[in-house]
């Protein structure tokens, strides 16, 4: 087997997504070994003794992906507080499995748990842009500033400035109303904050879609199994890479046609003028 970055190989071996795991190698967590190696190394799994936390790495698992329905006051994370319970423990199955992306613990709705390291990185970095789609309560009705607001992003407490964002109102009521909210950044509380920094309060917040990712009709914690054509989709709509952006290319230059010979002007005259799977139920707790 050939030598790749170190960073990679933990993320093929399901220890999170590719920057994760270069947290994991600053921070002294990783041998090579039995050494601590450098950011950007390389390795050949097959060959070479790798360690996280002391524990050697095993062979890489099956990749496996599994949509989720989040509950609200379950943390999405494999290292809850608090005496909460993580997202991990709602779902039945073997092996490493971790969330892509965060969702507070107020929050509800799709997460997509998996141990394709490569894929979390792709739909998670920033620069790839992957929008996530959410249904929101507001405490009131927003009038047509805040949303054009919302729309074409703002500064929040701390310095944050929101990318545009498509914000639409989806029903009223004399309590307040829902709002579609599709983000293509993720920072951290950003619905409640940007809400809050206009004057409103959320009072439910549900993530729908995850890219191409829907949550449909699953019911809060239950969960299913991706099937081969979600997961096709996924990985196409997620490159390892950046995509460049195409330019057109330049038109051809036209020679300038050749000029006949010019005669002779008589004395007396002047100058002349040119002319773009099943659904599984959550087990008790």
């Amino acid at each position: 087997m050939a030598e790749e970055r170190l960073q990679k190989i933990l993320a093929h071996g399901g220890f999170g997504s590719r920057r994760h795991c270069e947290e994991l190698i600053t921070a002294g967590r990783v041998l090579l070994n039995g050494r601590k190696p450098q950011l950007g190394e390389k390795a050949d799994a097959a060959l070479d003794k790798i360690e996280v936390d002391f524990v050697p790495m095993v062979r890489a698992e099956a990749l496996c992906y599994v949509a989720l329905n989040k509950p609200r006051g379950i943390e999405c994370t494999l290292a809850p507080q608090n005496d909460r319970t993580g997202v991990r423990a709602l779902i039945s199955l073997p092996g490493r499995l971790y969330p892509v992306g965060r969702l507070d613990a107020d929050s509800e709705g799709l997460v997509l748990m998996t141990n394709d390291g490569e894929l979390t990185n792709a739909l998670t970095h920033p620069r790839y842009g992957h929008e996530k789609e959410y249904h929101v309560l507001l405490d009131r009705i927003p009038d047509a500033q805040q949303l054009a607001t919302w729309r074409r992003g703002l500064v929040l407490e701390g310095g944050d400035h929101t990318l545009p964002a498509e914000v639409e109102t989806m029903y009223e009521s004399s309590s307040g109303s829902w709002v579609k909210v599709v983000l293509r950044e993720g920072r951290k509380h950003q619905i409640r904050r940007v809400a809050l920094a206009l004057g409103m309060t959320v009072r439910r917040l549900q993530r729908v879609r995850l890219g191409t990712l829907q949550l449909g009709r699953l019911a809060p914690g239950e969960w299913r199994l991706l099937n081969k054509s979600e997961i096709e989709v996924l990985q196409r709509s997620a490159p390892s890479k950046p995509r460049a952006r195409s330019r057109p290319a330049p038109a051809p230059t036209a020679k300038p046609a050749a000029r006949p010979a010019a005669k002779p002007a008589p004395q007396a005259a002047q100058r002349g003028s040119r002319p773009a799977g099943p659904v599984r139920k959550p087990r008790a707790r």
